[in-house]
């Protein structure tokens, strides 16, 4: 027959399409149960072993290719870096030469990290996969000889179970042929067909012997070699990631001479120069000048309180003693300091309405200048009961009124009680802070700075007055020597400080 291609025949067309229909058949009689299959567990597990490796070194593979794509990225980007540091870096400038020479050795670094990496780790990477193809092809040759070894030992057992069936049915002819043929005759034709049956089982065997061969070549060949593929998995990872772990101190090494080097450039620029230093520049208020409008606005409410506030001398001149008062953030009601009369009953018959401190037994009609005396040095703590100005006017049984104090809380701290650890600190004090930085004041309610000054931060009375990065506080100095809040507090920028306590 004439061929059909380059070393192509018909006559080997039609034998591989034989052997597929072959291998396709004995594959349905294996799944269907009608026809046992040779298993090796060995071998199974091997190749579990070989598909888990090819695996991870597929995705090791892929990641060291991304990890070098980013080297690239990297060394772009620095490049640029560099670039622009040398267009900014003016021809005046000590030092232009140096960061022009480091610039170049920046470049010719990250060059030669990326090509070793290449080198050493992604080519060995390649070579390391690059036998898995051929592996993973002779499995799967080795899977269709093993096929075609269980189609040969199967056709082979049929043919020696039809044995006697076969006779059988060459015996059925013979006594036909023994009515209608000569004597003669009838033994040539037994002789025949015993001999086919026979050149049918001697094929069958040759076929069976031959595939068993090329089946055990291979698998013996797969299973010396794949159990050594995956014991050299260990090597090859530890040689990859010690490359390019020694690679990249290597590279870090020289990239961090470099880095001084530059460091040192920058730094002997900034000391020619250190007049011209980039300022530190505080946030943009967007509420300006309300601590000022808050001053005169607490002075104008003030005025008339401290007048209602005043008490009158006493009838004899002698001067008015009082308790040491502090001032804090607490003051009397409005309402008594309006009315201070008010809640003082006029006679002992009517009934008192307001706390203890505010009730005192006088006449019918007593003297407001008195009874806003005794209203001031209620809310002040004294304990002085009046006299008696009228004695017919009350009745004898009438009982004392005593006058109680209550001491003032201010954040969280009584009067008068034993020191805490916060004692000298101002009403609302919430930490302490250093200024790193000087800054001088640009309106009348912010707090000048100089390097050094320990400021007490306090909150602002309207939470919604403070912008965003300033605080409210005082300067320890001058509230330790003052104690005066509303002239010593003011705001200043928060990132011209830093938070000790």
């Amino acid at each position: 027959m004439a061929e059909m291609g380059k070393g192509v025949t018909a006559g080997k067309i039609a034998s591989n399409m034989q052997k597929k229909l072959t291998r396709a058949q004995e594959k349905v009689l294996q799944k269907l149960g009608k026809a046992d299959e040779t298993k090796d567990e060995q071998f199974e597990q091997c190749v579990q072993n070989f598909n888990k490796q090819l695996t991870e070194g597929s995705k090791l593979q892929k990641d060291l290719r991304t990890y070098l794509a980013s080297v690239k990225a990297m060394h772009e980007a620095s490049k640029k870096l560099t670039e622009c540091l040398q267009e900014v870096y003016e021809p005046e400038w000590p030092g232009r030469d140096d960061t022009n020479k480091i610039a170049e050795n920046n470049d010719l670094l990250w060059v030669d990290f990326h090509q070793k990496l290449v080198d050493q780790a992604l080519l060995t990477m390649d070579t390391y996969l690059g036998q898995f193809p051929d592996i993973k092809s002779r499995i799967a040759k080795r899977g269709r000889k093993l096929v075609d070894y269980d189609s040969a030992r199967h056709h082979f057992e049929s043919l020696q179970t039809a044995k006697k069936k076969d006779e059988t049915k060459i015996a059925k002819p013979v006594s036909l042929l023994e009515k209608a043929a000569p004597q003669w005759c009838q033994g040539k034709l037994q002789a025949h067909l015993v001999a086919q049956t026979n050149l049918l089982r001697n094929q069958a065997e040759e076929e069976l012997v031959k595939a068993q061969k090329v089946f055990e070549e291979m698998n013996l060949d797969l299973q010396e070699e794949l159990p050594s593929l995956w014991n050299s998995r260990v090597g090859f990872y530890v040689n990859t990631f010690q490359s390019i772990a020694g690679l990249e101190e290597n590279f870090h090494k020289e990239m961090s001479k470099l880095n001084q080097n530059l460091n040192d450039v920058l730094m002997n620029l900034d000391k020619q120069y250190s007049s011209n230093a980039f300022p530190i520049k505080a946030q943009p208020r967007k509420k300006t000048k309300l601590f000022s409008k808050l001053r005169k606005k607490m002075s104008s409410d003030s005025a008339p309180a401290k007048a209602n506030k005043s008490p009158s001398p006493p009838p004899d001149g002698t001067p008015i003693t009082s308790p040491e008062i502090k001032t804090v953030n607490h003051e009397l009601e409005p309402s008594s300091l309006e009315t201070p009369g008010a809640g003082i009953p006029k006679s002992p018959s009517q009934p008192a309405e307001t706390a203890p401190a505010s009730a005192e037994p006088a006449g019918n009609e007593a003297p407001p200048a008195s009874a806003e005396a005794s209203g001031t040095e209620a809310a002040a703590g004294a304990e002085a009961p009046k006299p008696e100005t009228d004695s017919g006017s009350a009745p004898s049984s009438l009982p004392a009124v005593v006058v109680e104090t209550f001491p003032a809380n201010v954040n969280g701290t009584e009067e008068g009680s034993a020191p805490s650890e916060r004692a000298d600190m101002p009403p609302g004090f919430l930490f302490k802070v250093q200024a790193m930085h000087d800054y001088v004041a640009t309106d009348s309610d912010e707090l000048p700075l100089k390097a050094g000054d320990v400021v007490l931060v306090i909150p602002f009375d309207n939470p919604d007055e403070q912008d965003e990065g300033w605080l409210m506080g005082v300067k320890e100095a001058d509230w330790l020597q003052h104690k005066e809040l509303d002239q010593s507090r003011g705001v200043f920028p928060e990132n011209f400080t830093e938070r000790v306590q």
